[in-house]
């Protein structure tokens, strides 16, 4: 199966060696999304403005597949502290809808000024939901 990578509009392309999604099939995966706006920068605020954020550019890499986020089948969450739980997760709540995709939820250390990571595997189809 083909890799088909794809450069969302709306995101700067990444300088590291890889894609910020790729279609595989009737499958798509993002990279982790993080809370950079479209110049590249990281924004202003603390987790629930990053996290607003980086569903932003999830939901700009599903777009660049042909999905949207009732096709997401999976989320993994990278938090920086897992203290910011609850705040991160009244943000999400708000971009799905049941039934909810599966979730995984990690602390993990992240980047300077990073706070939430997001990646998201969809299916074009929609079969998934």
């Amino acid at each position: 199966m083909a890799r088909d990578a794809r450069q969302p509009e709306g995101l700067t392309p990444p300088g590291p060696p890889y894609s910020p999604v790729v279609v595989a099939g009737d499958l798509v995966f993002t990279a982790g999304q993080v809370a950079f706006d479209a110049s590249g920068s990281l924004i202003a605020g603390g987790v629930e403005e990053q996290t607003t954020q980086v569903l932003d550019n999830v939901e700009r890499c599903l777009a660049a597949a042909g999905c949207s986020m009732d096709d997401v089948v999976k989320v993994t969450v990278f938090l920086s502290d897992l203290r910011d739980f609850d705040t991160f997760n009244r943000v999400y709540a708000r971009r799905f809808v049941p039934p909810y995709p599966a979730r995984s939820t990690v602390g993990a250390q992240l980047a300077d000024g990073l706070l939430v990571e997001i990646e998201a595997v969809a299916r074009t189809s929609g079969a998934g939901r």
